[in-house]
This record gives structure tokens, sequence and C-alpha cells, in this order.
């Protein structure tokens, strides 16, 4: 493909899948641009939308101890939205899931969190021995989404917490601002396919999946239609900025920053400011930026001066790929040699896309 970028926001032709009309207007602009002007999303309903959703959630858990239940990640997302749940006089219940990759300052953000907030919390934790077994699966496999052992275990856990205290709402940090564009070959691990997952574990590792929580397409539908369990996104019906959140945490809370995007985990920072871009030819920053430019939060000159900086420092990486490699169990040179295998993604392996995409499409008709 002969190269080429977006003349509004910064993606360009490393998404294999991205094309642009006469303008050069790239189709990620104009999905997401699409997706912000939605009615629900313009800024007076959106506040009405907003109250509608506290009010909600307030009256599915009267009576009850917890209203609802906010995943944290130590990440900037998550504490604040952790903090306007508890300025919204909701009841969350804060979780953390702990998959044995947390940073220190992670840890310690979280801590922070639930102390300051008074908040109740339950942390998840995976039995590591058979989760790297799990991740080490994914690794070998060379498919670009290592952090889908993640994810489906993150789903899952929340689901399975809130079926036992009785939660109709999982609240989540998630938002348009910073993460309304990703490629799907950059990030398939948003959709649950538990076949791929299988698929892959089952052919590169000896593993048994036992004490890791999964959740797929029918865990999906019988959470979401029989359980009525639901995953709301309330950073999307306010004026939501991610820098002026993060001064925010650090001014109230004495929050630590992290570094980058989802370098609260050590091994999502390495991956996505290093792996990506070097053996896939994904610069995550990309996605990240391009939601900003399109939501107004930064400017696309601004982007682009970001984008040359490099994504990693290589005195760094070396400390990571040891630290790295130590606890998989293997060497550097074994870990090196995976990360040299040829880059693959989910369009190389058995999946379920077209019947989660069917499904997912089907509940926002009925239920949004």
């Amino acid at each position: 493909m002969t190269y080429q970028i977006c003349q509004r926001c910064v993606m360009d032709t490393s998404d294999s899948d991205i094309f642009f009309d006469s303008e050069g207007i790239c189709n990620h602009c104009k999905d997401f641009e699409k997706t912000i002007s939605s009615p629900k999303l313009h800024k007076k309903i959106a506040a009405q939308q907003l109250k509608l959703l506290i009010e909600k959630v307030k009256s599915k858990g009267e009576n009850k101890k917890y209203d609802c239940l906010v995943g944290i990640s130590g990440g900037v997302d998550s504490c604040y939205t952790a903090y306007l749940c508890k300025k919204w006089g909701l009841k969350p219940l804060l979780i953390h899931m702990d998959n044995g990759w947390n940073s220190e300052i992670a840890v310690k953000n979280v801590k922070k969190i639930v102390d300051k907030l008074k908040l109740d919390y339950v942390s998840y934790v995976l039995d590591w021995e058979e989760f790297r077994e799990i991740q080490l699966a994914f690794l070998k496999s060379s498919i670009v989404d290592l952090e889908m052992p993640t994810d489906i275990a993150i789903a899952a856990s929340l689901y399975k917490t809130a079926n036992k205290y009785g939660i109709k709402y999982i609240i989540s940090g998630g938002n348009y601002s910073g993460e309304g564009i990703l490629p799907l070959s950059w990030g398939y691990h948003v959709l649950k396919d538990e076949k791929l997952y299988r698929h892959i574990v089952k052919s590169y590792s000896s593993q048994k999946i036992k004490k890791t929580p999964i959740v797929g397409l029918k865990q999906e539908i019988y959470y979401k239609f029989i359980k009525r369990i639901k995953y709301v996104y309330p950073l999307n019906f306010t004026s939501y900025d991610k820098d002026n959140a993060r001064e925010f945490l650090k001014e109230e809370f004495e929050w630590k920053d992290y570094g980058g995007k989802h370098h609260e985990s050590k091994i999502t920072g390495f991956w996505q400011s290093y792996a990506m871009p070097t053996k896939y030819n994904m610069d995550y920053r990309r996605a990240t930026y391009s939601s900003q430019i399109i939501s107004g939060q930064i400017s696309r000159s601004e982007a682009l001066n970001k984008l040359k900086i490099v994504s990693y420092d290589n005195k760094a990486i070396a400390k990571d790929k040891d630290y790295i490699a130590k606890k998989y169990g293997i060497t550097v040179k074994e870990f090196d040699k995976y990360l040299s295998f040829h880059p693959k993604t989910y369009k190389d392996f058995p999946n379920n896309k077209a019947q989660i995409e069917w499904f997912y499409n089907l509940y926002r008709r009925i239920f949004n």
C-alpha cells in the first residue's frame, strides 16, 4: 500500500484497513465524528443523559449496599471515574483485577483513591502460574493482541462480581475523547472472542484454562440479557479532559503519573510503546492523538510533533525485556525470538468476529 496519512487526524496506512475519501480524510475520522455528533452527546442533552443515568443507577441499587461496580486500574480514567461516582452520590464497589503485571505506582494510586474516598474495594487476583502460560501462548502465536487474556479476564471478573452482589451497572472509565479511534486490527482484544482465545491457548501451550475467568459470546448474552447487567460510560456525557483530570488527581489524591497511556501495567506499557511500533508497525499513539484531535483536545500539528519523538527509550527497554523475560520464566534470547516472529492479527486465526459484531449491534439497538 502506498503510504498516506489522513489530512484531518494522524492515522495512516500503518492500519491496513484504512481508506480515504477524495479530500484525504480517513474512515476513522468520519466514523468518530459521526459518533460524537450523536444527539445524546450534545452538551445540553448529555447533561440530561448523565442525570438520567445517575438516577437509574440509584434506583436499581436502592436498598442495596452497592448500586454500581467500578473497575479501577490506577490509571487516570478509572481513578477519576471512581471520584465522580462518589461525587454523584452513588454507592460504588471498586474492583481491581490483578494479573501480575501491576506497576508499583499503579498499586499505590489505587490505594490512595480507595482510602481517600472511603469506598469498599475488592481485588480479583488471577492465578499467576496459569495466566503466565496463557499469555505466553499469545506471545508465541505472534498475534498483536497480547492483551486479550487480560481484557477477557477483566470483563469476566467484573460480570462475576456484579452478579455476586446483585449490581446491575458496571461503570467504566472508557471514553471517546481519548479512545474513540482504534483500528480493529490494532485492538481486536476489545472483542471478547472466546473461539480465538481458546484456539491460541490450545495451539501454543499445554495449559488447561481452569482458574482464569473467561467471558465469551454465550456469557455476554447471559449477563446482558438474562441478568440485565449493563456497562455504562458516564465520562462520555461530561466535558472530560484527561490532562485536566490528571492534574486534579495529583492535587487532590497525591496520585502519581506512571509515564504513558496504559503504562500502569508493565507489560502493557512495554507492548504499546515498543513491541507494537517496532514489530507490527502500529504506533498506538496515532490512535490516541487522533481521538484527541477530533475531540478538540490537541491540534494535528501538535500530534505530528509528538510523533516525531520515539515512543521508547532503548536503555529502559533493555531493563523491561530482562524483567518481563524473568517473570515469564524464559531467557531474553527466547523473548527476542518470539518478538522476531512474523507479525499476525486476528485475521490469521479462527474467530467469531461476525457473530460478536452482530450481537453487539443487536444489543445496542435494543438497549441504547
